[in-house]
């Protein structure tokens, strides 16, 4: 998908597309994730990790498989809804999985760092080497690439073993997944991992309308955002030897801080040297968030709806992933892209109050959920 979102804009731009239309292309990435986020995160309760992966699969390979063979803009919008949904339902599974292996919350932070090292990678060598093979051998090699791609990721997962399900109280009734979000604590986690999405979006969306508006390659504009992946891995490489001395709070709190004054003053970096030196700088803010906010969800919420409330979670994220493009699109359109990164830092920088919020003595006693044997 991270190959995707960044050879799918670029055909569109170079067959004369408007940033708006890009933006709307994007969208389109998350849209079906909206859809089949929470029927996702149930089906994942009840079948493990290996039946919804193996589905997942079979869709991504077809979507991408679609853009080798019409490679129009139609059928990149139909791309993009086929991979992006099919890497959302995957993630789910992945994260619930790991999620109930962990024996304790210093071992959810290391469990998540390693798990979110993956698609760091995957944001490094999908970029990069779809830039590389569109510069070299056109687009419809760089799509072929990419659709091999969730073939290996069968090979791996097939002999997992799975997990124990849940034992659920007989007779009890079932509960609906909008009581997760009258948790205080929820609502909070949501808005931040909110915040921060928009700024992974904003990202992806910008420096491919930046890197075109200044007439660099596709090569160095996907060594811009492989960048900001490889500087996500490496911090997540890290994280799992820290993990008993780092405070989910305030990894947060401190990603959000940074994350405002670098998306300050981005659209001042001209040359690829000085955006790529920000794309690094950004990649280690954004890049160490996720495992804090994974862990954090894992213990606010029963083990039995853990899958539910990551489907939650990644449907609100996505929720905003279709609305923000096509409002980066029109107000990129309008007033320049500029005016998009120093917006969204605006809003980050200001949100960065509410992860402080998740430290404990801000709970007021509210009863957290995690349980091991």
């Amino acid at each position: 998908m991270a190959g995707m979102r960044m050879a799918a804009p670029l055909l569109a731009l170079r067959e004369g597309f408007s940033a708006l239309a890009v933006g709307f292309l994007l969208a389109l990435f998350a849209l079906t994730q909206v859809f089949l986020a929470l029927p996702a995160g149930r089906y994942a309760d009840r079948h493990g990790l290996k039946r919804p992966v193996g589905l997942c699969v079979v869709a991504a390979a077809m979507g991408a498989g679609l853009a080798v063979a019409f490679p129009i803009f139609p059928v990149l919008c139909l791309s993009a809804l086929m991979t992006g949904g099919a890497t959302g339902v995957a993630s789910i599974s992945l994260q619930r999985h790991v999620g109930r292996a962990a024996q304790n919350a210093t071992e959810l932070k290391k469990v998540f760092s390693w798990l979110a090292i993956g698609p760091a990678v995957s944001n490094f060598i999908g970029p990069l080497t779809a830039g590389l093979l569109i510069d070299h051998s056109g687009f419809r090699a760089a799509f072929l690439f990419l659709a091999l791609l969730p073939l290996a990721t069968w090979l791996w997962v097939r002999r997992t073993v799975e997990l124990p399900p849940v034992a659920v109280s007989q007779g009890t009734a079932p509960k609906k997944t909008w009581d997760l979000l009258r948790e205080p604590l929820m609502r909070r986690l949501m808005l931040v991992n909110w915040l921060l999405s928009s700024c992974w979006d904003v990202h992806t969306f910008v420096v491919p309308v930046l890197g075109h508006e200044r007439g660099f390659s596709a090569s160095v504009i996907g060594a811009i955002l492989g960048a900001f992946a490889l500087a996500a891995t490496l911090v997540r490489v890290v994280v799992p030897v820290f993990a008993s001395h780092m405070r989910e709070w305030v990894v947060v709190a401190t990603a959000m801080m940074i994350t405002a004054v670098l998306f300050a003053v981005y659209p001042f970096m001209h040359s690829p040297l000085a955006m790529g030196v920000c794309s690094v700088l950004l990649g280690l803010a954004l890049g160490s968030v996720q495992p804090m906010i994974m862990s954090t969800l894992h213990q606010i919420t029963p083990e039995a709806r853990h899958g539910e409330a990551l489907g939650l979670r990644l449907m609100a994220i996505n929720a905003s992933s279709v609305l923000m493009p096509l409002l980066f699109g029109t107000a990129g359109a309008a007033v320049g892209v500029s005016v998009v990164f120093w917006s969204v830092g605006l809003a980050v920088g200001a949100g960065s109050r509410f992860a402080w919020l998740l430290r404990p003595e801000s709970r007021h006693g509210e009863a957290l959920h995690f349980t091991r044997k």
